[in-house]
């Protein structure tokens, strides 16, 4: 059995947060192609420039990552076709091991196993996900229409 060890998970420090928003504002002016690439420069411990071709899609994905960064939020990228565990996966959610455990088992989110430990895939996760927080906002606004017609106060 091999192990897999995941190094931690640091939330970015004031510096971090001020080049991110700095960085996410230079780049989102120059997404706005149809370029399937774009060059971009990076300097080494010499301060001499490298050019770096990258896919468009990808800055656009750093843009993403840079705004979580600038509002003080850890980031942890995942590929789509990932199968987490069951940890993983709550952590996701935000819910506890033994809650993810009960939604596995009455089949709100599907798994499969490989040996005797379950497996979500990474994409079942995010559909399960904006299920919850599709049903979440329609809960809130039915509670938000019911206070005004029964002008509870919070208006």
């Amino acid at each position: 059995m091999s192990l897999v060890i995941h190094p931690p998970i640091n939330l970015p420090m004031a510096r971090e947060v001020q080049a991110a928003i700095e960085g996410q504002r230079a780049l989102t002016a120059y997404l706005a192609t149809q370029f399937e690439t774009q060059r971009i420069q990076i300097f080494d411990e010499q301060n001499e420039a490298h050019s770096v071709e990258l896919p468009t899609s990808a800055l656009r994905l750093l843009v993403d990552i840079l705004a979580a960064l600038a509002e003080g939020n850890a980031v942890k990228v995942v590929p789509v076709h990932a199968e987490l565990t069951t940890q993983e996966a709550a952590d996701l959610l935000n819910v506890s091991r033994p809650h993810l455990i009960k939604l596995l088992e009455s089949g709100e989110l599907s798994y499969h196993k490989t040996g005797k430990h379950r497996r979500v895939r990474f994409a079942d996760l995010m559909d399960y996900k904006n299920r919850r927080d599709t049903a979440s906002e329609q809960a809130m606004t039915l509670l938000a229409e019911q206070a005004q017609a029964l002008r509870t106060g919070y208006e």
